[in-house]
């Protein structure tokens, strides 16, 4: 196995700072970057514009679940960055809002629709020489990633920095609302049934709390090159 044959998983709670790091690292290493969040938030944002989610916030889960054939995610690489594709359409923005936050652990806990997005990530992660983020990562995706890291911080930096960067898009939002949101979904991600956040036993885990952007790049760089130095 060579360098440029790695899969590497980067999970951890929302937040985190994973989607960030692993975009980074990707780039630096010139691998392909999978953002698995962005497909539950995709999946979220089509249950929404169907009516599938009720005012009160209970899914209508049969509609959705029979409906997963029609979904089809892709990402395309633009000057901009990496956007996300939905039924072919840019939904990068419209996936990132607090309102899809809002319901999307509700629908990443049905089984059908982990099933069908593992299934797609691993299609996606065949040709390995890929960095994929997300919550299951490491432990049911690929749990063969020769390289695993779990993402940590506080739920009050993380809320932090997930208000920042709302408020930095123009949405008119409280860091109150925006830290409600990470603990409870902090709470669905670790209790649900099917595949439960958890770091996986063979992951090198970081808290980068107090970390800055360029701490936390020189860290991931370092960690890669003493794994694939031993290879």
């Amino acid at each position: 196995m060579n360098s440029d044959n790695l899969i590497i998983a980067i999970d951890g709670y929302s937040s985190s700072g994973k989607s960030t790091m692993a975009r980074r690292l990707a780039k630096a290493i010139g691998y392909r970057y999978i953002d698995s969040g962005a497909m539950y938030r995709a999946v979220t944002l089509y249950a929404m514009q169907h009516g599938f989610i009720a005012a009160d916030g209970s899914i209508d889960k049969a509609a959705l679940v029979s409906a997963l054939p029609e979904i089809k995610i892709d990402f395309k690489v633009t000057p901009d960055g990496q956007r996300t594709q939905l039924n072919d359409k840019d939904v990068e923005d419209e996936i990132r809002t607090l309102e899809v936050s809002a319901h999307v652990s509700p629908i990443a806990t049905i089984a059908e629709v982990r099933r069908a997005l593992v299934k797609m990530q691993r299609d996606m992660g065949e040709s390995k020489g890929i960095v994929m983020d997300g919550r299951d990562i490491g432990t049911m995706v690929f749990p063969q990633a020769e390289l695993k890291i779990f993402c940590d911080a506080s739920a009050e930096k993380r809320a932090e920095r997930r208000f920042k960067e709302l408020t930095e898009k123009g949405q008119s939002i409280t860091y109150e609302e925006v830290l409600a949101n990470v603990v409870s979904r902090d709470h669905i991600d670790e209790t649900r049934d099917e595949s439960p956040l958890r770091c996986a036993d063979d992951a090198v885990r970081l808290d980068n709390s107090e970390m800055t952007l360029e701490e936390q790049d020189r860290w991931l760089l370092d960690l890669f090159r003493r794994k694939t130095a031993g290879l």
